[in-house]
């Protein structure tokens, strides 16, 4: 190669190649994309977890979980492992906890284990490899538990807190019994009520029998007023208005004869 060559390397890769006449560097591969290539739609991933439940709760990837300082950053100190094939990392620098099972998600052990973390006021970050499925699973059924959001709204809680979310449809079923052991006592009773009874609204006041229920008359006579004088009981006789009494007849008057 010469001199000139030598003294003008790659700007983008930093080795020694024509890369503007197309030509592959032997070191790093780096090349000219070819104008035929079209580029599939990435996604940005940021290297920070998402927060959940502020000051608490993040959800991640194991990308997330590996960069240790990244973490101390946010103030985590506690992750919830929800693979068991992934290795934890930094077991002298976090308190890491990990689910077993590989195909069934044991909710009500993550639940517990997050619950400890919300009494020691610890922050947890709860990961799996991509941070897409797995781990916004055990999410979601922590939210449905202890918030008492159901499927639906814990889902989109989750989903607009990290877009990339998506449940495989595996995990959308557990989610869905779960949901069901959850809210099932609420569900039965709601079941138990008769559809044909009305809705009440007693508002805490005791519920008057039917049977005993006097119906309010509106067209009965009015009561009584204190102005209001009781009626005789004697009518009045020989009243006559705006004249004088009539002077008793004794023996000594005499009658008058018409004639």
């Amino acid at each position: 190669m010469r001199k000139r060559e030598r003294e003008n390397p790659c700007s983008l890769c930093g080795h020694y190649h024509k890369y503007e006449e197309g030509e592959v560097c032997g070191i790093c591969g780096h090349r000219m994309p070819d104008p035929s290539d079209v580029p599939a739609p990435q996604v940005h991933v940021s290297a920070f977890p998402s927060e959940i439940l502020p000051e608490f709760l993040f959800l991640g990837s194991y990308d997330n979980a590996s960069r240790s300082e990244l973490l101390k950053t946010q103030g985590i100190s506690r992750v919830l492992n929800t693979v068991p094939m992934c290795q934890n990392l930094y077991r002298n620098s976090f308190t890491y906890h990990g689910l077993s099972d590989e195909k069934v998600l044991q909710f009500d052990d993550a639940i517990k284990f997050l619950d400890q973390c919300e009494k020691d006021k610890a922050r947890v970050l709860v990961h799996c490899m991509s941070g897409k499925s797995r781990s916004p699973a055990v999410v979601i059924a922590y939210l449905m538990k202890r918030k008492g959001w159901r499927l639906a709204e814990s889902h989109q809680w989750v989903k607009q807190r990290r877009p990339t979310t998506d449940i495989s449809p595996e995990f959308y079923q557990q989610l869905e019994a779960f949901e069901q052991a959850v809210f099932g006592s609420r569900e039965g009773m709601m079941s138990a009520m008769s559809i044909n009874d009305p809705p009440t609204f007693s508002f805490g006041f005791p519920k008057v029998n039917s049977d005993q229920a006097q119906v309010p008359v509106f067209n009965s006579a009015p009561a009584s007023s204190i102005f209001s004088s009781p009626a005789p009981s004697i009518p009045p006789q020989g009243f006559t208005f705006g004249a004088a009494s009539p002077k008793p007849t004794t023996g000594d008057d005499i009658s008058m004869d018409g004639s």
